[in-house]
């Protein structure tokens, strides 16, 4: 393949894929037809199908979420893939198999001496020679049909295939709905979590401070005239409480909304971020425009908590931060070299990084192998 240019290269490979996707599906067709009692049962149907949606979805390049159980869309499904696999299965086959058979049947074209059967566009072989000169257009005619007729009907059948088992408009506006409502209630225990916490910050902090600082004030007014000198200590210590409860309240305030997004913006409060990240971690930000602040809030609190991640648990020696907008899409990518094993159902912070994307009707998924790296993207509307 080193050999081959890059547009033949991409070609074959088109071909390739197309061929070995419609040579599958002749395969699931002919069991679908071998065995349709079986599958019209719906335990058996709904694997059967999710997984010929996944194969559509990666020749197509496209996503495929899964989808709840439906029986009805299944049997769509199975009537449609015998009907249309079969007889594009077949082409794949022909045109495949003969490709393949053709420097075979050249190359004993000698075992046929009167070769009544061989004759390659209307001209008998007779001679090495026209046996390799045959061969030859055979293989290019071949290859051509092939290049020309697999890909297109791969992709044809693919979206066909995707097209007859997507949810009815129903059924989509019924999963949004429910989507919705479980997003509400995600924020309605977000906001009352973060209520709690901003409460017991303060309550069990500084509250405790200003109660301290009262009480020294108090006492030293008590003492001023009869000891100033310790009056003075006492208000001296009342002073340092004070600049203690300010740098707490400051820390319960960045947590609400950091003070450094409204002074430097998103990407210099990234660029502050990342000097105290622990590990090199260089930052790329694009032009965003106006964006929300409560998407620029949550996209903070996003690289936040994945740095955090990095620093506490993958071992990584570099990450990365990209943040870029795509229309009316922001999207942040956070990467690190670590030891991977990330998941959001394992840990508070990757989930609360999920829900704090999902109240903004946004998304975070994570793609952590074990032995890394981690990429970790949260993409939201800041339209």
């Amino acid at each position: 393949m080193l050999g081959i240019p890059g547009a033949a290269r991409a070609w074959w490979l088109r071909t390739w894929r197309g061929g070995r996707y419609l040579l599958g599906t002749l395969v699931s067709a002919a069991v679908v037809l071998a065995a349709a009692p079986l599958l019209c049962i719906p335990s058996l149907a709904q694997p059967w199908t999710e997984q010929h949606r996944r194969h559509a979805g990666a020749l197509l390049g496209q996503p495929v979420e899964p989808r709840p159980r439906a029986a009805r869309r299944n049997l769509a499904w199975l009537v449609t893939q015998i009907v249309t696999g079969l007889p594009a299965g077949a082409l794949a086959l022909v045109c495949l198999g003969s490709l393949s058979l053709t420097p075979v049947i050249t190359l004993l074209w000698w075992a046929f001496p009167t070769a009544p059967w061989l004759p390659v566009i209307s001209v008998h072989i007779t001679n090495w020679g026209t046996a390799l000169q045959l061969g030859l257009v055979n293989l290019v005619v071949l290859a051509t049909l092939s290049a020309v007729l697999l890909p297109p009907v791969a992709r044809a059948h693919a979206r066909c295939c995707l097209a007859v088992l997507a949810p009815s408009p129903t059924e989509q506006l019924a999963e949004r709905v429910t989507e919705l409502t479980r997003t509400r209630t995600d924020v309605l225990q977000a906001h009352s979590a973060e209520l709690r916490r901003i409460e017991r910050d303060l309550h069990d902090g500084t509250q405790a401070r200003l109660v301290a600082i009262a009480m020294r004030l108090a006492v030293a007014g008590q003492r001023l005239s009869a000891d100033p000198d310790a009056a003075a200590v006492l208000v001296r210590q009342a002073h340092a409480e004070t600049e203690d409860a300010m740098t707490e309240l400051r820390s319960v305030i960045r947590t609400i909304y950091p003070p450094v997004l409204a002074d430097q913006g998103l990407s210099g409060a990234l660029s502050t971020l990342a000097t105290r990240a622990g590990v090199p971690t260089p930052i790329d930000v694009g032009p965003l425009g106006e964006i929300p602040a409560a998407v620029e809030a949550v996209a903070y609190f996003a690289v936040t908590e994945a740095l955090a991640n990095v620093a506490r648990h993958s071992r990584a020696t570099h990450a990365s931060v990209r943040v870029t907008r795509d229309g009316a899409l922001l999207r942040a990518e956070i990467t690190d070299n670590g030891t991977g094993g990330a998941d959001a159902a394992r840990g508070s912070g990757l989930d609360g990084m999920r829900r704090r994307a999902a109240a903004l009707d946004g998304t975070m998924k994570i793609s952590s192998p074990p032995g890394g790296p981690t990429v970790i993207t949260v993409e939201m509307p800041c339209a």
